[in-house]
């Protein structure tokens, strides 16, 4: 294993990565996006409130109250649409820097803030104590609306509050009529109550958007779409922070693993981390390869793995019906090649089944078999009985010793399980077929399986028939006794009818979206697998 494959560990954080995480306490991208969209909301309400300011004081004012407002006020009100109109489409039509849009609408507030300190001028020296401005209307909804960070917004607040005493000043200075000193004191109290207020909606929305950031990170990954979930737990769409390389996470419930207590869960993230770095050992190209692994914040446990474009056995056959011997051979020794290198570590796999492997294009290459799931990999033999609990597989794939228990589970319940494949990717059926788990249990143990050949219109040699039927033996001991044999016997059966040009012919002709020029998969991300172990 070369140096950019080696396991990085999540707890480690260098002091750049520390920085970058605090430095400006921003917003995650998705929460930053849609405040931008309140934003323009903010910015639409005001437009409509000067127009509405400009109505009153040129129509309603003069004919109800008999008083008109200083010619300047009207010019001042259309200048505050001009420039929230302006401010809108700045907002919601122009692209560019989130921040310079956050900075120029604390601008705006503060100049919002202005031309109301210059409006309110009129009804000098009539300033009562406790008289509310309607700066700080402006504050109070500006702070709940822009996603500044407090410090800009405490800065910026404090100068809106200040334009109502600004303007008060500079028309005393002009010998304009002015309220006592201690009226306006506590006529612009307000002003700066709600500018130390402003911070806490700020705070808030800057705290929630670091715990969202910290919940869509997994060491050095940042989640990003969801691509599935089942029993186990999820499957997410992720790329690495700094190296930008996409990738699949997928995250355990501890309990699936048997962790109850916290002990069990100390002990079960040791065995987790253990089988993961052996897992991450495996080095054949037909088996998906792991680049991190951990433990959440929440407690489930997770690892990261390379991205795959393509369908799960399970899904190709559901959607384009039983594979033509040929084929089903040529995917059978990839699949034989992933398992014959773990056999040869010790490892079991344990849940092998169509939905745990995936066939995907790869770079020039197409019909690719990854093996999925050795998250759950067993090193050596198990004890059938110390897993009765927590029982790992699948009904329609479990070798008769994993449901009895009692003794010892090796690479032949793999060699089982491969059967089961095999025979659905020629019939498009299992191999037995029940109407609960319990049914399909006890077919496994005592119902001799039907030979594949009888169950498709597709032509099954008699060597396939009888490698199948050798793998679905009841007895272990009657099987190939590990996937180095299998492998054999898979490439004994082979022929040279499907290849790599076949193989692109036919995802030319039914996943033209997965086929195409690698520059646009590189750009769409193509059809990622999503499926989980159930």
């Amino acid at each position: 294993m070369n140096d950019t494959e080696r396991i990085v560990r999540p707890r480690l954080r260098t002091t750049i990565e520390r920085f970058r995480r605090t430095a400006g306490n921003r917003l995650p991208g998705d929460l930053l996006e849609d405040q931008m969209q309140r934003l323009g909301i903010l910015v639409g309400v005001c437009t409509s409130l000067w127009i509405f300011g400009l109505l009153l004081d040129t129509i309603v004012v003069p004919h109800i109250a008999g008083r008109s407002m200083p010619t300047w006020a009207p010019m001042l009100e259309a200048a505050g649409i001009v420039v929230s109109i302006v401010a809108f489409g700045y907002v919601r039509y122009v692209g560019g820097n989130c921040q310079g849009k956050i900075d120029a609408a604390l601008v705006y507030m503060i100049w919002n803030s202005a031309a109301i300190a210059v409006l309110s001028t009129s009804r000098l020296p009539v300033i009562q104590p406790y008289q509310l401005s309607w700066t700080t209307v402006v504050i109070l909804t500006s702070a709940m609306l822009i996603p500044a960070t407090p410090a800009k917004m405490f800065l910026a607040s404090a100068a809106a509050a200040s334009m109502d005493p600004i303007v008060v000043a500079m028309a005393h200075l002009l010998g304009g009529p002015v309220s006592s000193l201690g009226n306006m004191v506590l006529a612009f109290l307000p002003n700066y109550a709600c500018a130390a207020v402003a911070v806490v909606p700020s705070y808030a929305l800057t705290h929630i958007g670091r715990r969202l950031e910290q919940t869509e990170r997994l060491g050095s990954y940042e989640l990003i779409e969801l691509l599935g979930h089942g029993a186990m737990g999820e499957v997410w769409r992720a790329k690495h922070r700094l190296l930008a390389r996409p990738a699949a996470i997928k995250l355990i419930r501890p309990e699936v693993l048997g962790a109850g207590s916290n002990a069990e869960h100390r002990t079960v993230l040791q065995r987790f981390e253990r089988e993961a770095q052996a897992t991450a050992s495996l080095s054949s190209p037909h088996t998906i390869r792991i680049f991190d692994f951990g433990a959440a914040q929440d407690g489930r446990f997770y690892y990261v793995m390379e991205l795959l474009h393509g369908r799960d056995l399970e899904t190709l056959v559901r959607e384009f019906g039983p594979l033509p011997a040929d084929r089903a051979l040529y995917l059978l020794h990839q699949v034989s090649h992933s398992l014959a290198e773990a056999h040869a570590r010790g490892m079991v796999h344990r849940d092998i089944k169509p939905a745990n492997i995936c066939l995907c294009r790869a770079g020039l290459d197409f019909d690719v078999v990854k093996v999925l799931d050795f998250g759950l990999v067993k090193l050596g033999a198990v004890n059938a009985t110390l897993a009765a609990d927590h029982l790992i597989g699948t009904p329609a794939f479990m070798a008769p010793e994993v449901i009895v228990g009692g003794s010892v589970v090796d690479g032949r319940a793999d060699v089982y399980a491969f059967g089961g494949v095999a025979y659905y990717l020629l019939t498009g059926q299992l191999v037995f077929e029940a109407d609960s788990p319990i049914q399909m249990l006890r077919h496994h143990l005592h119902t001799p399986p039907v030979p594949p050949s009888q169950r498709t219109e597709l032509t099954v040699a008699k060597a396939v028939d009888e490698l199948i039927l050798a793998c679905l033996e009841k007895d272990p001991r009657r099987r190939p006794q590990d996937a180095g044999e299998l492998l054999r016997m898979v490439r004994s059966c082979m022929t040279d009818a499907w290849d790599v040009d076949t193989a692109k012919r036919w995802w030319e002709m039914h996943l033209p979206e997965l086929s195409g020029a690698l520059e646009r998969d590189a750009m769409t991300g193509g059809a990622a697998t999503g499926r989980l172990a159930s």
